[in-house]
């Protein structure tokens, strides 16, 4: 009996360790929390006011990475990468308009992704919510591996 409970001590204390890193706060996720809960602003690129592409572009050169303006725009840049491979820092792309790819948003893990919601301004929602589920087109990778270690990795 001593060891059973030795054993489920040690696996809790490994759990507990793996979620402590796991929720870990970075310089990017820093970033995009400080932006959360700013109104929309249709070709808003300031804490005035963003739109999808403007806020993306705002966090990406608060670390010196020059993205185009627009999503569409955007989605010509990085390197694609799978769903089940998304990492923080990489970018999502929807088709909302039914014309392609007409909104982005940066993942921050967990599912989520934050980005400038024409409804509801700067906030973070789930890739699962049917809305964007639906529209979802695919992500790319921006950031290097070196980039990626130093301002969003957990």
């Amino acid at each position: 009996m001593k060891k059973i409970i030795t054993a489920m001590v040690g696996v809790g204390l490994l759990f507990s360790l793996g979620t402590g890193s796991a929720f870990a706060a970075t310089k990017m996720s820093n970033t995009i929390d400080d932006l959360m809960g700013i109104s929309y602003k249709y070709g808003g690129t300031t804490t005035n006011g963003f739109d999808c592409s403007g806020f993306v572009g705002y966090v990406f050169d608060k670390y010196k990475i020059d993205l185009p303006r627009t999503s569409s725009s955007m989605y010509q840049e990085g390197s694609k990468v799978a769903k089940d491979d998304l990492r923080p820092g990489d970018l999502v792309f929807f088709n909302t308009s039914g014309n392609g790819i007409s909104h982005v948003g940066i993942y921050v893990g967990n599912g989520e992704f934050a980005h400038a919601s024409t409804s509801k301004g700067t906030r973070i929602d789930k890739l699962s919510m049917n809305y964007y589920a639906e529209r979802y087109v695919g992500a790319k990778r921006i950031l290097s591996d070196t980039q990626y270690k130093s301002i969003a990795a957990e």
